[in-house]
């Protein structure tokens, strides 16, 4: 078959496995959404492709976001490490920092990611300069290396102290374990991150080689599946810095496809966003199993590169900042031993699921609270085994929640969504007001599959005047693989006082970085438009721990322009000036991102479009809202809602991969691309 103009996004989540193929030449969209499959996601992927009945042979790109890396970690289903280090330095990735598992008393224990009788050690040392103290003993990394092969170890890590500085030790043993390992999985951790915090580098290195067999078998099978249905693109792989790369090359660096999917959903939205005229956002993405959150501003999603994914794992590598919280659609709900309703982090995920999917779940969760509530229509539920009753679903709700809490089946789904809400709420209010931003200047995006259930009451909530549906919001993650650019993140530790910096060191820095950058998007052959770059500085006051990210604008800097850049910053961040204190300048951070071709989105809201609101009406039924309880509500059919549509709740709307709850005072309208735009109402009494 000849090849075509269609990109297909397919991403993976904890639940689904969400496909969109977008055909740029006839504005065509084909969508599919089919059940993950845990035990070997490169099925699921399959039988998206075969859902929407794609020939992968007539591809210009497939894009995939994967959840691999992320569940491997912290399922611990990991490959076994060996780690080279310093002498005297072999328990730094167990002593971590001053912080322990549980807040308050002694107990809680982890398990670091390399087992202590696989961590060993060799002479040499280097100074914080990077000046030579002891020489590296070439024999015995050989020793080292030769033993970790004996005790079964499938990758390795070499790790030395101040390899930031100088990486020219950690680079020589590296030379020298390649020369014996087996296979690829030599991690050197300079090669991953130039940080001068030993623990979070040391850590950081640990899950990429503990990570690293496993993705490369992941995408190896996948890759023989596509090429055997006649693929012969370059798959590429989205990482959590919101960029993708090319699957030849993720390997190396398997610790960046940590969080993919959650980054995919965010710079979803930030093309949106910038298409519909809604720069600020706080997206809100609510699956199957949890909940993320982030902020764009200006059209540009927040980077961190602070995320600890569970305790004692600090992955110091550049991602998009999302928060987290175990609460989503399969969350289960449950009284504890106090009495007290919980939701969540517990999840019924994919399998048996919630009741209501007729796979044998027999826990309520969130979504059998919004099927209760007439906000979910049990006819239109995906993937249902076997037909449950509603009347059933109520009756677990009575017999769990609501007896012991004197509630009926509707007041104890109501209690479920409540908390939930709740939960979700602070999430946000974690990423805006915790950092300094107002939530009223933002608009709530709100996507993945129970994400438009949830919004307006979250939005009315924290006071965010609009919120912001998009066209397709259960498969928003895999538009975000689609419209995703190549990108390359680079790091250097200066940990220099302003004052000490030499004339042009920081632009040096930066003109390597780029040239890095640009060299490896050249090497993966994937077609651009454009190579853009981002740079940062990370500053901090002389004397604290705490590190400010600083936009750089300019690459050719100097020190005064510098330190007051991170004055403003500061100020902007705290509302402090502390002139008398010098700053230090940590390290310079460059982002190259090699600019994909536009992806229209118009083709989201294309199909058999209705000529009047009334013809996209479906039907009534009674649902329950927080404020006015039960109340006869129309149910109209999405994709057929003229675009010009403009109305008043409460409503549902139904499509293939999601339902939006409307509440009563709130206004909707659509605009040019088929987005929902919700003028949140006041609650009553405010």
């Amino acid at each position: 078959m000849s090849r075509t103009s269609l990109t297909v996004g397919i991403d993976v989540g904890g639940t689904f496995t969400d496909l969109i193929a977008i055909d740029a030449a006839s504005g065509t969209v084909r969508l599919a959404k089919v059940p993950t499959t845990p035990e070997n996601q490169a099925l699921g992927f399959m039988a998206a492709l075969e859902s929407a009945g794609v020939d992968p042979a007539a591809l210009e790109a497939l894009v995939h976001g994967t959840t691999t890396t992320t569940n491997a970690l912290l399922e611990r289903k990991i490959a076994r490490v060996g780690l080279i280090t310093t002498r005297g330095f072999r328990d730094v990735l167990e002593l971590g920092r001053r912080t322990r598992p549980t807040p308050y008393g002694l107990r809680g224990t982890f398990e670091p990611l390399i087992d202590r009788t696989l961590r060993l050690e060799v002479p040499e040392r280097l100074d914080a300069s990077g000046a030579v103290v002891t020489p590296l003993d070439e024999e015995a990394v050989t020793a080292a290396t030769t033993r970790l092969l004996e005790l079964g170890c499938e990758a390795v890590v070499v790790h030395f102290l101040h390899s930031y500085a100088n990486a020219a030790h950690e680079r020589r043993a590296a030379e020298i374990v390649r020369a014996l390992w087996p296979n690829p999985y030599v991690t050197a951790g300079h090669e991953i991150l130039q940080e001068y915090r030993e623990f979070e580098r040391g850590v950081t290195a640990a899950v990429n080689a503990s990570v690293q067999p496993v993705l490369d078998r992941y995408i190896a099978r996948l890759a023989a599946e596509l090429g055997g249905r006649g693929f012969a693109r370059d798959l590429l792989v989205m990482q959590g810095n919101g960029g993708t790369i090319s699957a030849r090359l993720i390997a190396r660096q398997a610790v960046n496809t940590v969080m993919s999917g959650p980054a995919s959903g965010v710079m979803a939205a930030a093309y949106t966003g910038r298409a519909a005229g809604h720069p600020n956002l706080i997206t809100y993405d609510m699956g199957g199993t949890s909940t993320d959150v982030g902020l764009i501003e200006k059209a540009l999603p927040q980077v961190s590169g602070e995320l600890e994914l569970e305790y004692a794992m600090p992955i110091h590598v550049p991602m998009v900042d999302v928060h987290t919280i175990g609460a989503g659609g399969g969350s289960i709900a449950a009284l504890d031993s106090s009495g007290m309703l919980r939701v969540g982090p517990e999840s019924a995920g994919a399998r048996p699921g919630p009741i209501c999917y007729g796979r044998g779940g027999n826990e309520p969760t969130i979504t059998d609270a919004n099927l209760v509530l007439g906000r979910l229509d049990p006819a239109r539920l995906l993937s249902v085994d076997s037909p449950v009753r509603v009347a059933d679903v109520a009756a677990t709700f009575v017999a769990r929640i609501g007896q012991p809490l004197g509630l009926d089946a509707a007041g104890a789904a109501a209690a479920v969504l409540r908390i939930a809400n709740d939960r979700m709420a602070g999430a946000i209010r974690l990423v805006s007001l915790q950092r300094g931003h107002d939530p009223r200047d933002f608009a709530l995006f709100a996507f993945g599959g129970a994400g438009p259930l949830h919004a307006t009451a979250l939005a009315r909530e924290l006071a965010i005047p609009t919120v912001l549906v998009p066209a397709r919001p259960g498969i928003t993650n895999a538009l975000g693989c689609v419209v995703a650019d190549l990108r390359h993140d680079y790091v250097r530790t200066v940990n220099k006082p302003v004052s000490a910096l030499a004339a042009g060191e920081v632009a040096a820095i930066f003109a390597a970085q780029i040239a890095e950058g640009r060299a490896t998007i050249v090497a993966e052959g994937v077609p651009v438009t454009t190579i853009r770059h981002v740079h940062g500085a990370d500053m901090q006051f002389q004397g604290q721990s705490h590190i400010l990210q600083v936009p750089i604008a300019d690459t050719n800097i100097d020190a005064a322009r510098l330190r007051a850049a991170f004055a403003d910053a500061y100020f902007r961040r705290f509302g402090i000036e502390l002139p008398e204190i010098p700053p230090v300048l940590v390290g310079l951070n460059t982002a190259v991102i090699g600019v994909r071709p536009e992806v229209p989105l118009a083709p989201l809201a294309a199909g058999e479009r209705a000529v009047t609101l009334a013809e996209a009406h479906t039907g009534e039924r009674p649902v329950w809202f927080e404020a006015g309880g039960w109340q006869p509500t129309p149910v109209y059919a999405r994709d057929r809602l003229p675009l010009d549509a403009s109305f008043e709740g409460p409503a549902i709307l139904d499509q293939l991969d999601c339902t939006t709850v409307i509440e009563p005072g709130d206004r909707v309208r659509l605009d040019r691309f088929g987005n929902l735009l919700i003028s949140v109402g006041r609650a009553e009494g405010a």
